[in-house]
C-alpha cells in the first residue's frame, strides 16, 4: 500500500511540476527576483556566492508536507554567469518520522562548470551528506561547496516536524 502511495504521489508531483505553462513562468522568475532580493537582505554577504558561482538556480516557492511519508516540489530559475537560461523544477520525497507543512525559498550554488552541466542534465540529485543552511546574517560566508553545490534555505511559513530520510532531484529545461 505504502508503495502504491508513493508511485501515485510521485506522478502526480511529477504531472505538476512539469505541467507549467509559458504565463508561469514570468511569475516564477519575478517570485525568483524578490526571493534573491530577500536571501541578500539576510544575508547580504551572499552577494560574494551570487558574483562567484559559475550558476545558480532560485526556487522561490516550495512547498513541503508529510506525514510519514513526504514531499516536496517547487519551480524555479537556473542562471549562469547571471544570465537566466532555463527553468528549474525540484522534487523531493522523504521518509520517516514527519508530520506538518512548510513552504520556503531555496538557492542553489554550482561552484563550476563540471556542477552546473551535471544540473543541465538532469544528474544532480542531493542526499543526507548535502545540507541546506538556513539563510541568515554572515551564514554564506563560511559556505562550503559540497560535489561543487551548495544550498541555502529561506523558511517562509508553516512548521515542519522531521527526521527524515530522502534526497532532491533537479530537472533543468533551457530556454
Amino acid at each position: 500500500m505504502k508503495k502504491l502511495f508513493l508511485g501515485l504521489f510521485l506522478a502526480f508531483v511529477a504531472t505538476a511540476t512539469f505541467a507549467q505553462k509559458e504565463e508561469n513562468n514570468d511569475k516564477i522568475i519575478a517570485d525568483a527576483e524578490e526571493a534573491k532580493a530577500a536571501f541578500l537582505k539576510d544575508d547580504p554577504t551572499m552577494g560574494d556566492l551570487f558574483d562567484s558561482a559559475y550558476g545558480y538556480i532560485i526556487l522561490p516557492n516550495v512547498g513541503k508536507g508529510g506525514l510519514l511519508v513526504g514531499g516536496a516540489a517547487g519551480n524555479g530559475v537556473a542562471y549562469q554567469g547571471g544570465v537566466l537560461v532555463g527553468m528549474a523544477k525540484m522534487t523531493q520525497v522523504t521518509i520517516g518520522f514527519q508530520a506538518g507543512g512548510q513552504s520556503y525559498s531555496e538557492v542553489v550554488f554550482f561552484e563550476n562548470q563540471a556542477a552546473f552541466e551535471r544540473f543541465k542534465e538532469n544528474k544532480v540529485e542531493m542526499s543526507a551528506q548535502v545540507s541546506a543552511v538556513a539563510a541568515a546574517s554572515g551564514a554564506s560566508a563560511n559556505a562550503k561547496y559540497v560535489d561543487g553545490v551548495a544550498v541555502f534555505t529561506r523558511t517562509k511559513g508553516g512548521l515542519m516536524y522531521e527526521a527524515s530520510v530522502g534526497g532532491q532531484q533537479f530537472k533543468f529545461k533551457g530556454n
